[in-house]
């Protein structure tokens, strides 16, 4: 079964969607389970009724959309990614891999053909973890690493819980959480950094997905007047701070390999001022590898500094690990598949790790899972400035095309 996509109708959905949570420079704005995350559900679900799929919607908001095969008492082959998006995101992230798999069950109907097994079309809800964290809540649930009771009770700022916003937004659903089992799943996505551009290269084929711990920290001292306050009777938190975040960098940078990353993304100070020494700081940590034994290592490491640093500094230190994603590696046969498509374009591709989490992490924990990059302008991601080319993003949804075509066909 040879099946080609169109290119153009591929960009021309993007750009549509794009249309939905516009923001001024360029980008997207469609956070979780809001407003604007709802019409974007609604116009691709109306792409889709168009082409007599049919819907399903679990209890936490993620939708089903399938496609009927010859055999349909068989475990569909799924393909998918998510619709929300950062405050200031872009319009590539996610949303590729959902409008590709679009592309795929349209140029399937454009050519009257019809699969062997079922083809799943999925949208995972709160991927983004920007308006109720974690990030990929609704992937973990379905996979079984959160319950549904805790994933529908979490807050955002404004202290609306995840299954009020559902209510709202008039995605309750009621397909038991964990249905349908799948056969096999491929996300399509932007690499969200550097590699492939420069490379020189327009797939990769992405093999598993490094491990990732959040940490909440808080460090507290003592303000005082920074005038009369000798330095060596301080109780600095934001020098313990910054002290701790120089060490971390330091350990980092010295990895010739580049495999360790770590990442403070939010600092605060309590009631800060010009002349006031902190007397308390929050900060987040995020500490990635490729190698869970590194992983471990790395965090003894972050634990050991962080109390090194509270001693030097004379300030009370706690830390709490609030998620924890381990390395994940891919399915051989979901790999060769990608690989295998690659290989038919006659493009250059690289096997890699992905940098970033995605809900194909989790969805990997019950069904064989692998992933397909495309490069992003400048590797820059989670910003307006984002961009994929059309050129790669209809690459891309050639691959999955023909790594979903072969996974579903295969003898039952």
């Amino acid at each position: 079964m040879t099946v080609s996509i169109d290119g153009q109708r591929l960009w021309s959905s993007l750009m549509s969607m794009a249309e939905i949570g516009p923001t001024a420079n360029g980008g997207s704005c469609r956070l979780a389970l809001t407003g604007e995350d709802a019409a974007g559900r609604r116009l691709l679900l109306d792409w889709c009724e168009a082409l007599g799929c049919t819907l399903r919607v679990d209890r936490v908001g993620n939708l089903f959309i399938r496609r009927a095969g010859r055999r349909d008492d068989l475990a569909p082959v799924a393909t998918g990614s998510h619709l929300d998006t950062q405050p200031k995101g872009g319009r590539f992230d996610g949303i590729l891999g959902v409008l590709a798999g679009l592309e795929v069950f349209r140029a399937l109907e454009d050519q009257g053909l019809v699969t062997e097994r079922p083809l799943e079309l999925v949208v995972w809800t709160n991927e983004e973890g920007s308006r109720f964290a974690p990030a990929m809540v609704a992937s973990g649930t379905y996979a079984g690493v959160f319950s549904v009771d805790d994933t529908l009770s979490r807050r955002d700022a404004d202290g609306v819980t995840l299954g009020e916003a559902l209510e709202a937004c008039g995605y309750a659903g009621e397909l038991p959480v964990g249905e349908p089992r799948l056969d096999g799943f491929f996300e399509l996505h932007i690499e969200q950094g550097p590699v492939l551009e420069d490379a020189g290269e327009s797939i990769g084929v992405v093999t598993g997905v490094q491990g990732m711990r959040w940490f909440d920290v808080t460090l507290e001292g003592q303000s005082a007047h920074a005038g009369p306050t000798p330095m060596r009777l301080r109780h600095d938190a934001l020098a313990a701070a910054a002290h701790l975040i120089d060490r971390l960098q330091a350990h980092a940078l010295a990895d010739a390999g580049g495999d360790t990353k770590v990442t403070f993304g939010c600092l605060e100070i309590d009631s800060p001022s010009r002349n006031v020494i902190p007397g308390e700081v929050r900060l987040t940590v995020d500490l990635r590898h490729v190698v869970e034994a590194e992983l471990d290592a790395l965090q003894a490491l972050f634990e050991r500094e962080l109390a090194a640093a509270g001693e030097t500094f004379g300030v009370a230190v706690s830390q709490q690990r609030i998620w924890a994603s381990p390395v994940v590696a891919f399915a051989p046969e979901c790999i060769e598949a990608v690989e295998a498509g690659a290989r038919a374009q006659g493009v250059p591709y690289r096997r890699m790790m992905s940098g970033a989490g995605h809900d194909a992490v989790y969805v990997s924990r019950v069904a064989p899972t692998s992933m397909i990059f495309v490069p992003c302008r400048d590797g820059i991601s989670h910003n307006e400035a984002e961009y994929a080319s059309p050129e790669h993003c209809a690459l891309g949804a050639q691959v999955l095309c023909d790594a979903l075509l072969g996974r579903a066909n295969r003898p039952a």
